[in-house]
């Protein structure tokens, strides 16, 4: 198609989105904002609905199960309209007397959203609810797999509207087909960009000229070390590599275990579904896992039984095996497995004590991942801690099934999101979960007060005192 027919078809959605925007900034209060937010959230969280969004994904994608799907996109929509229920995103937001500062708070505008295809339904949800909790329009530029879902998700949305008589055009989807100068160009012409996924769209967000928050690649490792609950450790590794077939980023790509506990552990986690192939079935995986130098559309979140035959590890691995963890020892561009995998396989590795794996997570995570998350299962309080200020990452993850917790979880205090800011080190502007703050803007207004200038003496004393003057 022509280029300039491309650009055109996005400027007119942004235009009507736009218009649809000012209108509802004009006559806009915190119930109205409230209430098409919670008409988002059921027009996803209604039974029928999430089911039949969550078959319409796996039938589009081939990515990840319905029962999973239905799961997230009930949880995260439940744990995201829990953590927005009390936030004030309209009027005025805080008001200091002693500082003579008065916060307003203001929509943005148009937000541009770049979703994956690995969570089609429950990442566009999660952006067009804190769109429109903040009192912004929202234009989508969903994968090509992801448009049938994103399309049949703004028809219902647009159904919840009818009832509340809110306007269909607060949200919106690039038309399809999709194409990557519609997305620049939607990138381009809106006031915030947000990006979930490829990290080619993450770049272009940041050089679009238009105010961009995107998120890292992950590549999850996680330290079992010798005070772990070892049964507890391997359940949860297992429910959290397994959840939709491994498409979330922060599924566990690498589990280094510390040598006093290996053998234990390793037991544990066979108990759990987990078939551990010794280094020597590396060579053949990778070759497989790898067949053109790119990850293998056939077994990226696939099913476990799909996943041992594309492998060719029929026979080679326990029944009810429900995924594999390869022994590993390398680290780096040579060493695939030490890379993300978006499937049901585990890098394993094996540590001479709790710093060689801390040793070994920085070295994964410099390899990729930079910033995303870690994982302990550990009982020592200070370990979490060490990992904390010395790795280069924005989360510690300790005790708890990593895919479910790093996004938010009702067991504890982040943030529900699908998409995790990963700071300087993964090259994003947040270092936190993405969540409806980053979609507000505030007007200060300031009003004089009583002077407040401090002497000289008592801003610099301890200093000259240890220093000189």
């Amino acid at each position: 198609m022509n280029v300039a027919i491309e650009i055109d078809a996005v400027d007119a959605v942004v235009a009507s989105a736009r218009a649809a925007q000012r209108g509802y900034e004009k006559s806009g209060s915190q119930a109205r904002y409230d209430r098409a937010a919670l008409a988002a959230g059921w027009a996803i969280m209604e039974p029928s609905r999430n089911r039949a969004l969550a078959e319409m994904a796996v039938a589009t994608t081939g990515l990840g199960n319905v029962a999973d799907k239905v799961t997230k996109n009930h949880r995260k929509t439940l744990g995201l309209l829990r953590d927005i229920a009390g936030a004030r995103t309209h009027g005025i937001v805080a008001d200091d007397p002693a500082r003579g500062v008065t916060e307003i708070a203001r929509p943005l505008g148009v937000i541009a959203a770049v979703t994956p295809s690995t969570n089609p339904v429950a990442t566009p949800a999660n952006n067009i609810i804190n769109a429109l909790k903040c009192g912004n329009a929202i234009v989508l530029s969903p994968s090509p797999k992801g448009e049938a879902c994103c399309a049949a998700l703004i028809e219902h949305i647009r159904a919840e509207f009818a009832r509340i008589d809110e306007d269909p055009l607060l949200v919106q989807m690039v038309p399809p087909p999709g194409s990557k100068a519609r997305t620049q160009r939607l990138l381009e012409v809106a006031d915030l960009a947000v990006v979930t996924g490829s990290q080619d769209n993450v770049r272009r967000a940041y050089s679009s000229g238009t105010p961009a928050i995107g998120v890292g690649a992950g590549n999850v490792s996680v330290i079992v070390d010798e005070t772990a609950d070892l049964e507890a450790a391997a359940r949860r590794i297992a429910a959290s590599k397994t959840f939709d077939n491994a498409t979330s980023c922060s599924s566990e790509n690498a589990v280094i275990v510390v040598d006093a506990v290996y053998d234990a552990f390793v037991a544990a986690l066979g108990r759990e579904g987990g078939a551990v192939l010794p280094a020597s079935e590396a060579p053949g995986i990778v070759e497989r896992l790898w067949s053109d130098g790119h990850l293998d559309r056939h077994v990226i979140a696939r099913d476990a039984e799909v996943v041992i035959e594309r492998l060719g590890l029929q026979g080679k691995v326990p029944e009810g095996t429900c995924f594999l963890a390869v022994e590993t020892e390398g680290v780096g561009a040579g060493h695939p497995l030490s890379g993300e995998k978006l499937s049901l396989v585990l890098a394993l590795y094996r540590a001479a004590d709790f710093d060689a794996a801390r040793e070994t997570a920085a070295r994964l995570l410099a390899h990729q991942g930079a910033g995303h998350s870690v994982g302990l299962h550990s009982a020592d309080a200070e370990r979490p801690l060490l990992l904390g200020r010395t790795l280069p990452t924005c989360r510690v993850i300790v005790n708890q099934p990593h895919c479910f917790a790093t996004g938010g979880s009702f067991e504890n205090g982040l943030p529900f999101s699908l998409s995790m800011g990963c700071g300087s080190w993964g090259g994003n502007s947040i270092d936190e979960n993405l969540n409806w703050s980053h979609f507000m803007q505030t007007t200060k207004v300031v009003r004089p007060i009583p002077a407040q200038e401090p002497a000289l003496d008592a801003i610099f004393g301890g200093y000259w005192a240890e220093a000189g003057r």
